[in-house]
């Protein structure tokens, strides 16, 4: 019996078309353009504004897009995993509101939430429902308003993250190709360095929360750095040994887009040169789980059928992992 796996069939991205710069950024802290570019790539970021409006706003254009794209009638969609840490809401669960508003019927849906490494495992995890046979064809939304949890007095957070979504269809291959391996890690010492403290049940909302600002990212830059440069390089080049890849295999390492000299690293540990890199820090910041499915669709015209792809990943909790797959359209 021929090996069933799970294969990106169609990608696609949405972004707000509201853009703050590193000069806006500029106005509101003591930074500026040279600072921010010089440590982390970045030069704007887009950002969803607008009353009531949540991450699901930005995941419905995504997954509407996509079903478009790829002709899908979304009464053929079996089930939809969205990674967030922004949720519209604690319950329901973001994947709901998104499948409702896209007329996908009353089928499993529910959020996945791993911060950064969100999209590599609602990814993982709709790939055993297709390998398993049970689903044909699964919809993974990786989304982030980070905007809204963002303290804009805050020089170390503010400059980095911004709003945006991207979703894949994933249906099953009997060619060998889609996913091929992958490795997801996690490690709960790390929690204090990247942390929302306060909103759920050990701290929930009072106006003493409030006061200290525990609703907004805090984020302990050196030891987040120190982890992610090393963890984001181990996974990467473990899942090429495992598979006995060498640099000259990949034609593109897919990374998180926290931080363009982690991405570096990454590369280098890889063996992999820049010309192999995705990159879109430049334009639309750390979106969170949106980073790698924004990357996938950024680059998608440069993509081949058979070609062999890394994606990496490091975010708080600490997660991480990688994901080894072969681009199949």
């Amino acid at each position: 019996m021929t090996k069933i796996t799970a294969a990106i069939t169609g990608v696609q991205g949405y972004v707000p078309e509201d853009i703050l710069s590193n000069a806006d950024l500029a106005k509101l802290v003591d930074t500026n353009d040279e600072w921010i570019t010089s440590r982390t790539g970045i030069k704007q970021r887009h950002i969803l504004k607008g009353e009531g409006k949540g991450t699901s706003v930005m995941a419905i254009e995504a997954v509407k897009g996509l079903l478009a794209k790829t002709n899908t009638n979304p009464e053929e969609i079996d089930l939809l995993i969205c990674a967030t840490i922004s949720p519209d809401h604690f319950f329901p669960a973001t994947a709901n509101i998104i499948a409702h508003a896209v007329g996908i019927p009353q089928v499993g849906s529910y959020d996945i939430a791993a911060a950064c490494s969100g999209f590599l495992n609602a990814l993982t995890t709709g790939a055993m429902f297709i390998e398993s046979g049970r689903y044909k064809k699964v919809v993974v939304v990786g989304a982030d308003k980070m905007s809204s949890i963002v303290d804009y007095s805050d020089r170390t957070t503010c400059v980095l993250f911004g709003d945006g979504a991207g979703a894949v269809l994933l249906e099953a291959n009997y060619e060998g190709l889609g996913i091929q391996d992958f490795i997801l890690k996690s490690d709960g010492a790390g929690a204090n360095h990247l942390i929302q403290k306060a909103g759920g049940s050990a701290y929930p909302p009072t106006h003493e929360t409030i006061d200290n600002k525990w609703h907004y990212i805090h984020q302990e830059g050196q030891a987040v750095f120190k982890f992610a440069v090393t963890r984001m390089a181990d996974v990467s080049a473990e899942i090429m040994e495992r598979n006995n890849l060498t640099g000259d295999d990949i034609a593109f390492l897919v990374p998180h887009q926290a931080n363009k000299r982690i991405i570096d690293a990454t590369a280098n540990r890889m063996g992999v040169g820049p010309e192999k890199v995705m990159m879109t820090i430049q334009k639309y910041g750390n979106t969170t789980a949106a980073t790698i499915p924004l990357c996938l669709w950024d680059y998608e015209s440069q993509l081949k059928k058979g070609d062999n792809l890394i994606l990496a990943a490091f975010g708080g909790g600490f997660t991480w992992g990688s994901i080894y797959l072969k681009w199949a359209i």
